[in-house]
């Protein structure tokens, strides 16, 4: 059961965190990209997708996590980029800023990092301090972690990739810390179904930040409820896979749609609640289930919701 939950966190998790920046790949590619040491690749998008799985496979089957220092978070980002010819692992060499689309589709500037002059000390400063904090206990381990990663994306210390860089390192610091859902619950596809949260409360963070005079708070607050929701969903699908032991694919999807999911659904949340059933067989069990009059279906695609209905 573990294994199955690990895998399709993994997969999920390598899809999210791309996505969240605009990097997807075909449907179809996805399982094929995943596998380790795919490597013939079609497009830009692919090899960053390979990467982002070098890197988290690497973090996943290390028996020890390392330290967040300089040297870790550039090696981080260096496996993101190592299937490209960008210069991975390294820091800028020009300014950067965090941009926003607003309602008029206009690109604004919403927050500028320090300058790339500055990130070497300040990236220092911020692996000696959160080592400092960490060793005296100064707050529970979910608030440090949190605030490493506010400054992280504030300092923003790379030309591009800061963001998975910082997912990363999230995913890295809550299993040194002692937080192994991460491995069976994929926090980036959280963080992907949620991100407007996500850019609301860094940016709401990040406002005061160059000043000292931030709250950290509305990030913590979001952080925290991810990693919550993430034990929420590994004890529902635990559960969900006890009760179905002995059950081919097939039978597993139709007790799953029955007694454990929402009232209206799509094809992607039955995905993430059965990991090892693929696409065909799901959608053969709900169109069964439609021809008996157990469920409705609205729309074609990925957009198609499915309700049950009342018997």
């Amino acid at each position: 059961m573990l294994e199955s939950l690990s895998e399709n966190a993994r997969v999920e998790s390598i899809r999210a965190s791309n996505a969240i920046e605009g990097i997807e790949v075909d449907a179809g590619r996805v399982e094929l990209l995943a596998r380790e040491g795919g490597s013939h690749f079609r497009s830009r998008n692919e090899r960053e997708f390979a990467g982002y799985r070098d890197a988290l496979d690497e973090l996943m089957r290390k028996p020890e996590t390392r330290s967040p220092t300089v040297g870790f978070i550039l090696h981080l980002h260096g496996r993101l980029y190592s299937h490209t010819r960008a210069a991975g692992g390294s820091l800028k060499l020009e300014d950067n800023y965090i941009r926003d689309t607003d309602e008029h589709g206009e690109r604004q500037v919403v927050f500028t990092p320090p300058a790339w002059r500055d990130t070497p000390f300040m990236l220092k400063e911020l692996e000696d301090r959160y080592r400092e904090a960490t060793e005296r206990e100064v707050a529970h381990p979910l608030v440090l972690v949190s605030a490493l990663i506010l400054d992280l994306l504030a300092i923003h210390p790379v030309i591009d990739g800061n963001g998975r860089t910082a997912r990363l390192l999230t995913t890295s610091e809550l299993l040194r810390q002692g937080y192994g859902v991460p491995r069976y619950v994929s926090l980036e596809q959280l963080i992907f179904e949620s991100k407007d949260s996500y850019y609301d409360t860094l940016y709401a963070s990040q406002q005061g930040w160059h000043d000292g005079a931030h709250s950290i708070w509305p990030w913590t607050d979001y952080l925290t409820t991810v990693l919550l929701t993430a034990y929420v969903k590994f004890e529902s699908r635990a559960a969900d896979a006890r009760g179905t032991g002995g059950m081919n694919k097939q039978a597993r999807t139709r007790h799953h749609v029955e007694n454990f999911a929402p009232a209206t659904f799509r094809i992607a949340d039955l995905r993430s609640a059965l990991p090892g059933v693929s696409d065909p067989t799901l959608r053969l069990v709900l169109n069964q289930m439609r021809e008996e009059g157990r469920v409705e279906v609205d729309g074609v695609g990925r957009s198609a919701v499915w309700r049950r209905r009342t018997q």
